[in-house]
């Protein structure tokens, strides 16, 4: 790590002299580049990144341009038909500019290291699955890690709403925001608002804090109106934020402005396209960091807290304000708001006691931390809040520590001169804890669930960090499972679609809306008013009460389902309240199963909540296919197979409509022969024998590849096949290729 880290800035110290010395000397712009080749920066730095041309690059990441380089990529344009996006052609023709997450100025940024954080963690630990940034600044880590389920945080809104624009997997419309930014930047207004008013002739001319003042006016507008989402209003109020931060009349930060100066750049809005290939399960939170690991689980946990007792809170008042727009009184030179809610712990003398409770709290595999060596280095103000052997020795209570080092070359305000700095990873690999978690159960009575025996066939699964449920069913077993990304699939698309429902939904919005239909249909609330309310007992149920309002509404689902509407709130509902709390659709696709004895009860009600809330803390990925349309070859080196299909020798509810056939059997028996032979481990449940019926097909397929047999008993002890129980009427068995 050091000599690949030194090695970086020693040829980037190189390029740089012979930059100057003559090399590079034609000293071209990236204007010129785009002037020249008539294509739009964004599209530029597309073709480099596609084709691999090498453009030499500072430590900082400027690049070096050459006539040579212009020259080459000319070539390429003119050798390759490449294809140019919608979006990037209007881009080109209204003469916008396009910017990248990088391309905002921040005190503690990354982004220079981010290959340096990236190899680190490659190297040194196993599959990660899920990343928590939870100081997360503009998300120029989390951008390392985006093919990832990402937890980003940050107690400033104007960060949390930049997180949200560049990785929360919301649908926005891509011509909509270039035409809203080509209007913007059209816009020429003196109009006395609350920016010019507030900020004339500090950090911007007078005519600029109007155009602020009004742009942003416009978007809380346009968003109140629901002309935009959410996603679309990130990505707005985020341009906003580059384009002043652009032209600031400043050092980088908003503690202070320069005074005379002449103000000659002009505020232009960039165009911002984040990526829409994103994960579902990203998070975006703004909250302080130390309440919220309370609440999240994940893989790995990166930490990058203030250093020193510059608040940042301080340093982008300016933005914050313009980020959350309340319009608060403003006080001295630098026009500050009131900023007591937003300090940081981390600055203050406080830091090792709130980095100690962080630690303590947090559940992870593993811990990042970016410290650099700053102490007693800079100025008071830039010297590290927190001595090394206070991290050391807070880490190694978590569990194995190792430290990364590279040069960096840190901000400070011109008062320090300081050499030899390095910025730091502090690498813990947390110690395991075999916690013993209650078990959650499906929120529904899913007929061949596992919840009964996953006390004996989960000690017998492989550990991995990806487990993959073929046949998920009521997903009894992939959410107890201790992997961070589970993979539930199930032909049932109507359970799939109703699993997808709760994981997308708010729980505390899903609890409301059930209360509301209870209500709305005049359904018994045993939670609330017990049974001798309605006249009836737990012994006989609540069948006769419920009866007359369960066929509405029945009947009211089935219709909307009739005509290719789906209310996964009245399924919920029409499970809670059948027989047995199953689900079931007769040929015609109608829910057909009668009323039942029970209703949303607080044992229905707890278990929907944890089942509701593990699924939104997992990574969890959600699909219905048949089980043969599964590639093997396609899945991560880290996935575990499960398999519980229906039981060729047995029925049960889910296998009336077309039965599980021997071609059925067989074709799955393949598909786990080919998962063994490229290296995965899969287990399957099954029946070898049950009232009187043997399945010669599974006995021969276990003969011949020579799998482990662990039989399912009462005594929870496991046999081999040969010492199988032929007395038993059922015989339950995990079969397993390791």
């Amino acid at each position: 790590m050091l000599i690949k880290g030194n090695i970086y800035v020693i040829m980037s110290t190189i390029i740089l002299i012979l930059w100057q010395k003559g090399a590079y000397m034609d000293n071209l712009t990236v204007t010129d580049i785009i002037n020249q080749l008539g294509i739009s920066k964004s599209y530029l730095y597309k073709i480099i990144k596609r084709e691999n041309i090498n453009v030499p690059k500072s430590e900082t990441g400027r690049y070096f341009w050459s006539e040579k380089i212009v020259e080459d990529i000319k070539q390429t344009l003119e050798n390759k038909e490449l294809k140019i996006s919608k979006e990037e052609s209007l881009i080109s023709k209204l003469k916008l500019k396009q910017s990248f997450i990088n391309n905002r100025r921040y005190l503690g940024n990354k982004y220079s290291l981010s290959d340096f954080i990236k190899t680190t963690v490659d190297n040194n630990c196993g599959q990660i699955n899920i990343v928590a940034d939870v100081f997360s600044g503009t998300g120029s880590v989390s951008h390392v890690f985006k093919d990832k389920m990402l937890l980003t945080n940050d107690i400033l809104y104007s960060n949390y709403l930049s997180n949200y624009c560049w990785f929360k997997s919301e649908e926005y419309a891509s011509e909509k925001i270039i035409y809203f930014i080509y209007e913007y930047n059209k816009l020429k207004t003196s109009e006395n608002n609350y920016m010019r008013e507030k900020f004339a002739d500090t950090f911007f001319s007078a005519d600029d804090c109007s155009k602020i003042g009004y742009i942003r006016e416009d978007i809380e507008k346009k968003y109140r109106q629901n002309e935009l989402n959410f996603k679309e209003y990130s990505i707005l109020i985020t341009s906003l934020l580059y384009g002043m931060d652009k032209i600031a009349n400043t050092v980088g930060h908003y503690d202070a402005f320069r005074k005379g100066v002449v103000f000659d750049k002009k505020l232009e809005l960039p165009v911002i396209l984040p990526d829409k290939n994103l994960n579902e399960n990203n998070k975006c939170f703004n909250k302080d960091a130390n309440i919220l690991v309370k609440n999240i689980e994940c893989d790995l946990l990166y930490l990058d807290p203030p250093y020193n007792s510059r608040q940042y809170s301080d340093a982008y008042h300016l933005l914050e304000n313009v980020a959350r727009w309340e319009k608060p009184e403003v006080y001295g030179v630098a026009r500050k708001m009131d900023r007591s809610s937003l300090k940081s712990k981390y600055c203050l003398n406080t830091a090792t006691e709130a980095f100690e409770d962080l630690i303590k709290n947090c559940k992870a595999k593993y811990i990042l931390l970016s410290y650099n060596n700053m102490k007693n280095k800079g100025n008071d103000r830039s010297n590290a809040k927190i001595y090394d052997e206070e991290i050391f020795r807070i880490l190694m209570k978590k569990g194995k520590v190792t430290v990364f080092e590279e040069d960096y070359k840190t901000f400070t305000t011109g008062k320090s001169n300081i050499e030899n700095n390095k910025e730091r990873l502090f690498l813990c690999k947390v110690y395991s804890k075999n916690e013993k978690k209650p078990l959650i159960r499906c929120p529904f009575n899913y007929i061949g669930g596992k919840h009964k025996i996953l006390n004996q066939i989960m000690p017998l699964f492989k550990e991995t960090s990806i487990f993959l449920d073929l046949f998920s069913g009521g997903a009894n077993v992939a959410i107890n499972s201790n992997a961070s990304k589970i993979i539930l699939n199930d032909s049932n698309v109507e359970l799939i679609n109703l699993m997808q429902y709760i994981k997308d939904t708010n729980t505390k919005k899903l609890l409301e809306t059930f209360d509301r239909l209870i209500k709305k249909y005049g359904l018994s609330d045993t939670s609330l008013y017990g049974y001798e309310f309605y006249g009836c007992n737990s012994s006989n149920g609540l069948a006769e009460y419920n009866r007359e309002s369960y066929l509405k509404l029945r009947n009211d689902y089935n219709k909307l389902k009739l005509v290719g509407k789906e209310d996964f709130s009245l399924l919920y509902l029409l499970i809670v309240y059948s027989f047995n709390n199953q689900i079931r659709f007769n040929a015609k696709g109608e829910f057909n199963l009668p009323v039942g004895k029970r209703d949303f009860n607080s044992k229905m009600k707890s278990k929907l909540i944890l089942f509701s809330e593990e699924l939104k803390k997992k990574d969890t990925s959600l699909i219905s296919k048949d089980f043969r349309e599964i590639k093997i070859k396609d899945l991560n080196r880290d996935t575990f197979i499960y398999c519980d299909p229906p039981y060729l020798i047995t029925t049960a509810t889910y296998n009336e409509n077309g039965n599980w056939t021997n071609e059925d059997e067989k074709d799955l028996l393949e598909l786990l022969d080919n998962a063994n032979k490229n290296g995965f481990s899969f287990a399957l449940s099954n029946v070898l024998e049950s009232k009187g019926k043997r399945n010669d097909i599974l006995y021969n397929w276990i003969e011949k590849n020579k799998y482990n047999c662990h039989f399912i008993k009462k005594s929870y002890n496991n046999s081999n096949y040969q010492r199988k129980d032929k007395s038993s009427k059922t015989i339950e068995v995990l079969i397993t290729n390791y």
